[in-house]
C-alpha cells in the first residue's frame, strides 16, 4: 500500500507542480554556475548508495567548502537563485523522481550524506537502513528552521554533531519503530501543515509520544 501511494502522490505532485518546475529548471541553466541539478551520494535502504536529486543550489564544489554538508544561514554558498529554492524547499522537489525510481519513499527519515550518517550511533544506524530515506519525515518537519538554530552558534558544525544529530537520530529509531500507514498519512499532513503556518507545534499534538528535546533545542523547536 506505501509503494503504491508512493508512486501515486510523487507522480501525480510531479505533474501539478510541472508549469513550476520547467521555467526553474531553464533559469538554473541560464544564472548561477548554469547546472540545474545538483546529485550527491546518500545512504539509503540497506545502507546502499543513490544519487539524491536536488535543484542546484549551491557552488558545485560546496562540501568541500566551509561548514561542508551543514548548511547555516546566510550560507555564502548559496546561490542567487538559491536563496529564493532553499528556503521554500522547492530545491528538494526533484527527489520526487527518486521517489518513482524506489530509491526513496514519501515519508520516513530524511537521507543523509555518509559524514552526517556516521555521526548517529550504531543502534540508530541500523534502524535508519531498514527503511527507504523520505522526501518529509518528523526531522524534517521540526527542523525546518534548522539554519537558524546552527545561526546563533559559535561552532555551527559542533552544535550539529553534538545536539542536533543525537536528537534526530532519536526521531528516526521512533519512526522506524512506530511505521505504519496513519504514521505515513499524518507526517504528510502535518508537513502540509506546517509550510502553511511555520510556527505551529501542532506535532507535538498530533504525535505525542515523541522522544523529548535536550534542553538546548526544546524553545526553538516549540515543544510545550
Amino acid at each position: 500500500m506505501q509503494r503504491f501511494l508512493d508512486i501515486f502522490l510523487s507522480g501525480l505532485a510531479l505533474l501539478v507542480s510541472s508549469p513550476l518546475l520547467l521555467p526553474i529548471a531553464v533559469l538554473l541553466r541560464l544564472t548561477g554556475e548554469g547546472k540545474v541539478f545538483f546529485l550527491q551520494d546518500r545512504v539509503g535502504k540497506g545502507g546502499a548508495k543513490f544519487k539524491l536529486y536536488k535543484f542546484a543550489t549551491m557552488l558545485k564544489d560546496s562540501p568541500n567548502i566551509g561548514t561542508g554538508t551543514v548548511t547555516v544561514k546566510n550560507d555564502p554558498r548559496i546561490l542567487p537563485m538559491g536563496h529564493f529554492l532553499h528556503k521554500t524547499k522547492i530545491n528538494e522537489l526533484p527527489q520526487l523522481l527518486n521517489i518513482l525510481k524506489g530509491d526513496m519513499s514519501v515519508v520516513w527519515p530524511r537521507p543523509q550524506t555518509q559524514r552526517c550518517f556516521a555521526s548517529f550511533t550504531p543502534a540508530q544506524q541500523k534502524a535508519i537502513v531498514q527503511v527507504r530515506p523520505g522526501l518529509s519525515g518528523i526531522d524534517s518537519i521540526l527542523f525546518r528552521d534548522e539554519e537558524n538554530m546552527l545561526h546563533s552558534q559559535t561552532d555551527s558544525v559542533r552544535f550539529y554533531d553534538e545536539v542536533i544529530a543525537p536528537y534526530k537520530g532519536a526521531l528516526e529509531e521512533w519512526y522506524v519503530a512506530n511505521q505504519g500507514l496513519y504514521t505515513y498519512i499524518m507526517c504528510i499532513v502535518v508537513t502540509l501543515w506546517v509550510i502553511m503556518f511555520p510556527k505551529s507545534g501542532v506535532v507535538w499534538q498530533v504525535f505525542g509520544n515523541l522522544p523529548k528535546p535536550p534542553v538546548a533545542l526544546a524553545k526553538a523547536l516549540g515543544e510545550s
